[in-house]
């Protein structure tokens, strides 16, 4: 007759639980799979698969009863945490991109065309949206996925299922990412900067040069267009600025 003890059940169930829980919070933290419009299916069965398929590169689960309510409770916070706080990296550097994208369209004179976005349910620009969208493509082409499944199997060798939940606030202190949205935007956002500056400059010239020439009937079409091609041409650039950044974020976790 088959029978299954309760420290077998818990044998492997352990090695399972605690990625599925990490990893599911992940997905609720990050970009793209925190919206709405993805079901909840689908993101509890990518979070099993991932969990199911990273079991050769796990280090070996503490087997915790599931009686515990205490020692439960503690190691399911320090899993939502670490998992919460990866999300919340790759969404500082999607979020930078996006703020580079609010930099460039109040340079251009763009940001009063702006619209509601129903994704954040805050008002949005068009070149914050182009920004964002281009990036979402660019985090599939670099093998972004790829790097943060990797970084989500370093998590449990640099922050194992233990006794210390709460070591990881200690150790990577997330509350001081929010500073990186505004340095790694400025220096994305640098060289459109400085090109529709210099723009500006040679409209002030001319204004003072030619004042007959009407220079806010010109300079709106001319500052647009510069900002435009700009944009086109410094989108092949942006994958090295974006993939250094997600790499210095995800590092705390290796």
């Amino acid at each position: 007759m088959f029978s299954v003890t309760e420290a077998q059940l818990l044998a492997w169930l352990n090695p399972l639980l605690w990625p599925f829980i990490r990893t599911l919070a992940l997905f609720a933290g990050m970009p793209t799979f925190s919206q709405r419009n993805v079901p909840l299916r689908l993101r509890i069965g990518l979070a099993l698969f991932i969990s199911v398929a990273a079991q050769p590169s796990l280090p070996e689960m503490p087997i915790t009863p599931l009686d515990s309510v205490p020692a439960l409770t503690l190691l399911v916070a320090q899993q939502l945490l670490i998992g919460l706080s990866m999300g919340f990296a790759v969404r500082i550097v999607f979020a930078a991109l996006e703020f580079a994208g609010e930099i460039i369209g109040l340079q251009m004179g763009l940001n009063f065309a702006g619209f509601f976005d129903p994704s954040t349910g805050a008002q949005g620009t068009a070149s914050a949206r182009f920004f964002g969208s281009m990036v979402a493509f660019l985090f599939i082409a670099i093998n972004g996925h790829l790097l943060l499944i990797n970084a989500l199997v370093q998590s449990f060798h640099a922050f194992p299922v233990g006794d210390e939940p709460f070591a990881f606030l200690r150790a990577v202190q997330p509350q001081r990412w929010g500073a990186e949205i505004f340095s790694i935007g400025l220096w994305i956002a640098l060289p459109l900067i400085t090109m529709l500056m210099f723009v500006n400059l040679v409209l002030g010239v001319i204004s003072r040069v030619a004042p007959q020439i009407g220079v806010f009937s010109v300079g709106f079409p001319l500052t647009v267009s510069v900002g435009l091609i700009g944009m086109v041409a410094t989108l092949p650039l942006m994958q090295t600025p974006f993939t250094v950044a997600l790499e210095r974020l995800l590092a705390a976790f290796s």
